[in-house]
Parts: structure tokens; sequence; C-alpha cells
């Protein structure tokens, strides 16, 4: 196996870790593959930044950190723990840890949700496609790119190797709470990470803590929590979101009907985005071509389209007017039905102006093995060589174990509230703010 070591540490100033220090040469090579560099063109949050104004910050730079975080763990293993961790799998667990992200698409979660793709299975595609990423690999050995492939589909035979890179503590979340926490402005997500680091331990079957860091830990897993609930479900980025699906989702239609115009007409989608819609498997190439910045271009273009609804969401997704919402609870939702004809009967179409949308995330769950994607608990060890597993140990965690984070909204017009009496539909209007005020749920944060 190829492992060669760079002669001069090269290092990246990062925010977070302060240096990525970089000391292999397949770790540097890869960070300058046309697949990695593209993660530099897709944000890491999306479309929050239009409620957090600093989450500017890109994948390319969570995935070094993630490499970073993996690099002081493995280091501190091969020093501490070499009697049950073995110094041969840092190079696979660095390389998994660095391109863990890089099959992530533009604005990420929402293209999987919109378009059906899947990030993982794009990386391992990546990985062991026609690419530089697996060129550099296969320099290191025949069956290198497998291992990392396997390692990112969690199926590696190592368990210490998987659990660093996907667990419920894993270098993927330290280190994007540290960061969005940064870069939102936030304090949620902020945590002792040294603490965690030294005291992370790998045993026979997978990664453990030394139980003096059981605070450490709790308060790692409280902070993800409120970072879910504080930023990542923000009401007001959820509706950006909202008209982010149904921008994508009018150009689809409007794409799939000019098929059936005497002169189609397609070039308002150009040939980067055409593939999207060709309504056939989309293939790595096209899909690496695709970042925020190409879709960025295109809704400016389509501010001007000829059709209505695309014209009018991409002026307001630019605009930033997002659509207001409000939580459906077992009061709101048998009305939900009358508040989308009221939104319709005002003349906004309501396949494009509301929608349902649902937040959801298991803050933290011990091991269930028959549940359809067991995770894989937090263990102690104590003094006397047992395993005590956090809930056991933590009444605040304890509190949150196995009960899902979900909100559920209702989004809707900002204009459904803000049109004047006098004006036209102006009993839809009252009727529809009248409900709202009546049974609305304002939003829990403070931001806009």
């Amino acid at each position: 196996m190829l492992d060669k070591k760079i002669t001069n540490e090269k290092v990246l100033r990062d925010p977070i870790h302060n240096f990525i220090h970089i000391q292999d040469q397949v770790i540097l090579d890869l960070i300058n593959t046309p697949e990695f560099q593209r993660l530099r063109r897709v944000k890491q949050l999306g479309i929050t930044s239009s409620v957090f104004h600093g989450a500017e910050h890109s994948r390319f730079g969570h995935s070094v950190g993630a490499y970073e975080i993996a690099r002081q763990i493995t280091e501190h293993f091969d020093q501490y723990y070499g009697d049950v961790w073995d110094s041969n799998e840092r190079l696979v667990t660095l390389v998994a840890a660095l391109l863990h992200d890089v099959g992530h698409g533009a604005f990420s979660h929402t293209f999987e949700h919109l378009f059906g793709t899947d990030h993982e299975a794009i990386t391992r595609e990546i990985i062991m496609g026609d690419t530089a990423v697996h060129t550099i690999l296969a320099q290191v050995s025949t069956d290198f790119p497998n291992k990392v492939a396997s390692v990112i589909a969690k199926t590696y035979e190592n368990p210490q190797v998987v659990q660093l890179i996907s667990s419920q503590v894993d270098v993927d979340r330290m280190d994007y709470l540290l960061r969005d926490a940064y870069f939102t402005g936030t304090k949620y997500g902020e945590f002792d990470i040294d603490r965690i680091l030294r005291t992370m331990r790998p045993t026979p079957t997978g990664i453990a803590f030394d139980i003096a860091g059981m605070h450490a830990v709790e308060d790692y897993v409280v902070s993800r929590y409120q970072m879910y609930l504080q930023v990542y479900f923000h009401p007001v980025s959820r509706g950006m979101e909202v008209l982010l699906e149904h921008i994508l989702t009018r150009v689809r239609e409007l794409y799939q009907a000019s098929h059936h115009n005497p002169v189609p007409e397609k070039d308002f989608v150009g040939p980067l985005l055409a593939p999207l819609f060709d309504e056939k498997p989309l293939e790595l190439d096209d899909y690496l071509k695709l970042d925020d910045n190409v879709f960025m271009t295109y809704i400016n273009i389509w501010q001007s389209h000829p059709d209505p609804i695309l014209s009018d969401l991409s002026q307001r997704f630019l605009g930033r007017r997002p659509l207001k919402s409000i939580a459906i609870t077992n009061e709101t939702a048998p009305l939900l039905g009358e508040l989308e004809q009221l939104v319709d009967n005002a003349g906004f179409n309501p396949d494009y102006y509301t929608a349902r949308n649902d937040a959801y995330d298991l803050p933290y769950d011990d091991y269930k093995p028959n549940v359809a994607k067991p995770r894989t608990q937090i263990d102690f060890l104590l003094a006397d060589g047992t395993h005590r597993e956090l809930s056991d140990l933590s009444t605040l965690v304890a509190a949150i174990k196995g009960k899902a984070s979900l909100d559920q909204r209702f989004f809707f017009p900002k204009e459904m509230l803000n049109i004047e009496p006098d004006e036209l539909f102006a009993d839809t209007f009252k009727t529809f703010r009248s409900f709202i005020r009546n049974n609305a749920l304002t939003t829990p944060n403070p931001e806009t």
C-alpha cells in the first residue's frame, strides 16, 4: 500500500480548528481534484443564509474540518491505544472523513428531496467511478477505493472506522455543529470537543468514551438537539426552501410541456440543467457540473420568464420574500383544506403557493436491533471495565432519548395577511386572517 508522507506539512487556516494539518500526499491530491473543489460552490447550509446571514460556509470547509477531527483522533489512538487500534486503519479513516460529503448536490438536502438523489450513493459512485478521485485512491492500492466506499456504505469490516465516520458522535456531526454555530452566530452548537476527543477510546466492538468525558458528551447531544430546533428547523429557512422546490417543480412542468409544443421552448433551462429534467437517469458528469451558483444564475434569469408563476416565485426567492407559516396541530390540521381553498380564491395557485412541510430529527436513541436503521449507542467505560449507555448516566439525555423532534408547518403567501380590507377578495382575506390570528402559532425564533 502506498502511503506517502508530505516532506513539509501543509496547513489550511480554519476558523473552527485553527489549522487543518495535511500530512499525506493522497489527502492533498484528493483536495485538489475537480470533484472535491466543487464543494467550494455548495453551501453547507443551503439557503439558511437568508435567515442567518453569516451562514455562507461551504461543504468544502466542513469536509476538511471533518478530516482534521479524524486526523486528531487517529493520532491519539496511534499514541495511546495501539493494543486495540490498528494504525493501518489510519489512512482509510482520514480519506473517508475527507470524502464523506463529496457527493452532495446543489442546495444539498433540498436537491435530494426534489430529484430523488442520494448523496451517499453518489459519493460511492465518485469513489468507484471514472473520476480523478478514484484514480488517486487506486494509486494507494487496487482495493483502496473499495475500502473507502465500504466505509461510506457502513459495511467496512472494522466497526471502529465506521463509527468514527458515521455514528451518534462522529467526525461529521462534531464538525458541522461547531461550524454551523460559528457561522450562524449562535451558541447552541458549541461543546467541548477537546474533552470529547481526549476521552474517546477504541474498543473491540467500536468506539466508547471514558466516564470522565460523560458531561462533555452530554453537552454535545443537548447542543445538537438545540441546533435542530433553533437553526435547522427555522420556519423562515423552510419557507425559502419551499419556494426553491416550487421553482424547480414549475421548471420541470414547463420543460416537459414544451415537448408537446410545435416549437419546443427548452432554452430557458440551458445545457447544464437540461439533463435534470429529461426524465432519464442523471449521468455523474452532468451531476458534478451542478452547484449552487448554476441554480442561482438560472433563477435570476427566470425572474423575467413569461410564465407568471415561475417569474413571481423566482422574484420572491431572490428578493427574500419567503412564504409564511403556521404550525400544523390537531386543531389546525382539519382546516388546512379550507385554507388552501382561500389561497386559491385569492388568486394564488395552491400547488405553488402553499405547502405542508415536516422537519424531523431524532436527537438521540439507544441501540435497537429490530428497527430499520439501528443507531450505534453512546457507551462509556467505567473504572471496573463495564459499559454503560449514555442515557443511563444522564437525566438530560434520558429526557430526550427516543423522542423525535417534529415540526409540521403549513406555508402560504404573506399577502394573505397583509392585503387591505377594501381590496379585491376582501372577505377571503378577512376570513384567512381571522383564522390565522385565532389559531396560528408564531415562530419560536426571534430571527425573521
